[in-house]
């Protein structure tokens, strides 16, 4: 029996039968060598918007999938067009621009620092010579009093 089974699949071969695994169609798609983020404009993002509202049902899916994108992209993009439409959609992302301050309030800033930590530095100095004013006065030492003569 196992040799009729061996024949059988011999015919087949002849006749020019379709093996099991077809070899897949390439598609002449060009692959880059480092992915890049794609970057949508606000235009087409509104634009892609419009067309899918005004499109009937089932023709959502057939869209993303002729524009390569995600159902996520267009919550995003409804979300960021309902808040604020165009503005909000070309608002661009990532670090925010440094702002050249004015070097004469980078200056009164940085003395205002300067100041507040010496008042803290006095607060606690003085602090200091209350306690060794009253522990003089427990142990009976007596203190002298600095002179300060008028002309200086």
């Amino acid at each position: 029996m196992a040799a009729g089974r061996e024949s059988g699949s011999g015919a087949r071969a002849s006749l020019g039968a379709v093996p099991a695994r077809a070899p897949a169609r390439t598609v002449g798609i060009e692959v880059a060598a480092k992915a890049r983020r794609r970057r949508f404009t606000a235009q087409y993002k509104l634009d892609l918007l419009r067309e899918i509202d005004a499109a009937g049902p089932g023709q959502c899916g057939a869209i993303l999938r002729r524009e390569g994108l995600y159902s996520s992209h267009l919550v995003e993009w409804r979300r960021a067009r309902d808040s604020g439409a165009l503005a909000a959609l070309a608002q661009k992302r990532g670090r925010k621009p440094t702002v050249r301050r004015d070097p004469v309030a980078a200056e009164n800033d940085r003395l205002r620092r300067e100041v507040a930590q010496l008042q803290g530095r006095l607060k606690q100095a003085e602090l200091i010579i209350d306690v060794q004013k009253k522990v003089s006065e427990i142990l009976g030492i007596p203190l002298k009093t600095p002179t300060f003569d008028e002309g200086d």
